[in-house]
């Protein structure tokens, strides 16, 4: 058996018959994992709607309206019990965080208080900024039945009133910002009921 000549054309056939088949491969990976991965991530929203929220007899999901702020949007998620407004939950965001975005849902009553928040995503420093996380620190307690009408969503180095996460204070008025960010998107026109 007589060895084949390392040519150019020759080269660019196997060079494309293993991209074809890692291409290949990678869009049946793809497409076997998309719907799973869909799922898990409904399910993790509506995990944060459910926790955030008084008691609702309404589908928040199907309800769900946006409004563009900030270059970005913020999703509301309102939630009905007999057909009265008990509360929404809002999706929004912050890029103030120290190692970028940070996403919480925070569940707002019809007056504005505060009723909850879950962090739903972050890429914070492991044990100082990720503290704001409920799973790994009580420090996010500290906004429930708050109402940010008469409680300042700043951290107290900065005149406001939470008590930012020992050094994390950059994590800390992110997550204010965040919080903000949903509160005056929700008093200024964000209720839909």
């Amino acid at each position: 058996m007589s060895k084949k000549e390392s040519t150019l054309p020759n080269m660019i056939i196997a060079m494309l018959a293993v991209t074809l088949a890692a291409s290949a491969s990678l869009g049946f990976i793809y497409q076997l994992t998309k719907e799973p991965i869909a799922a898990a991530k409904l399910a993790k929203k509506m995990d944060a709607i459910r926790q955030v929220l008084p008691a609702f007899d309404n589908d928040p999901n199907s309800d769900e309206y946006k409004l563009g702020i900030d270059g970005d949007t913020l999703h509301f998620f309102p939630a009905k019990k007999n057909g009265q407004l008990v509360g929404t939950a809002v999706e929004t965001f912050t890029r103030q965080g120290f190692s970028g975005e940070i996403k919480v849902m925070v569940g707002l009553l019809p007056d504005g208080s505060i009723k909850d928040v879950a962090v739903l995503e972050h890429h914070e420093t492991p044990g100082l900024g990720d503290k704001m996380d409920r799973k790994k620190s009580d420090w996010s307690k500290q906004f429930i039945g708050k109402n940010p009408l008469n409680f300042k969503l700043t951290v107290t180095k900065d005149g406001g009133d939470v008590d930012a996460i020992t050094a994390s204070t950059i994590s800390s008025r992110a997550f204010c910002d965040a919080l903000n960010r949903a509160y005056n998107a929700y008093m200024e026109g964000g209720q839909n009921d």
